[in-house]
């Protein structure tokens, strides 16, 4: 292979490389902002509501087995 061949399949892995490193750091972004609570509909403020029911069933649970 000549130079100019090597050169052109350096560039061709160099530039696929570059845009899946792009890829996964766009989808790391895209789960991480879920992640974090934005008032009603990323999916730690849904655990948070759900943990929050859970805690008042158990208490509901709790107070009725006591009588």
């Amino acid at each position: 292979m000549a130079a100019s061949e090597w050169a052109a399949f350096a560039v061709a892995l160099m530039t696929i490389t570059v845009g899946f490193a792009g890829f996964v750091k766009w989808l790391v972004k895209h789960y991480l902002s879920e992640l974090k609570p934005n008032g009603g509909g990323s999916v730690k403020d849904q655990v948070n509501r759900l943990e929050t029911r859970v805690d008042q069933i158990y208490l509901l649970l709790c107070e009725k087995e006591s009588k």
